[in-house]
């Protein structure tokens, strides 16, 4: 299965590139010391905090492979590259919602900067895809689990 690309801004590049870094120098260091420190208990076969410390680098080894998979597939989003005429991926999106007459703002990112809950959407949600193309002024229709929600663009910026 061929690798998908990540889209990120330069700085969800700077954040995943100092998560790496971090797992690797500093979290690295502390599960093996503590692996060793639990080994130093005698008999593995009933040490909990040798089980635990073990999951951990496991998941922490799971993280670090996927971070460098996500930066190995990294495609830049150049802010000068970011058109005002149709939203695309680093486009923020002034939307209202015609049903509830509220404005929202959502910037468009890839999966792996997606913070729905700080207005950073992923191009890959409902309404990152419905976004997507479309100009100032059109009526957006999100199929949602709960219905359709339609949102008009007000404005596209960078």
């Amino acid at each position: 299965m061929p690798e998908r690309d990540v889209f990120l801004t330069e700085d969800g590049l700077r954040k995943l590139e100092n998560e790496l870094e971090e797992l690797k120098t500093v979290r690295r260091k502390e599960i093996a010391e503590r692996i060793k420190q639990a080994l130093s208990f005698g008999d593995i076969s009933e040490n909990s905090e040798y089980d635990q410390a073990k999951n951990e680098q496991a998941q922490l080894e799971d993280r670090i492979s996927k971070l460098e998979n996500m930066l190995r597939n990294a495609k830049i989003i150049d802010k000068d590259d970011i058109s005002t005429d149709k939203v695309g991926i680093g486009s923020k999106v002034l939307v209202k919602d015609l049903e509830y007459d509220e404005e929202m703002e959502y910037t468009i990112v890839g999966s792996a900067e997606a913070d729905p809950y700080n207005g950073r959407i992923s191009n890959e949600s409902p309404v990152g895809k419905a976004l997507l193309g479309r100009k100032s002024g059109d009526i957006v229709d999100v199929v949602v689990p709960d219905g359709i929600i339609k949102y008009q663009i007000i404005t596209i910026t960078r």
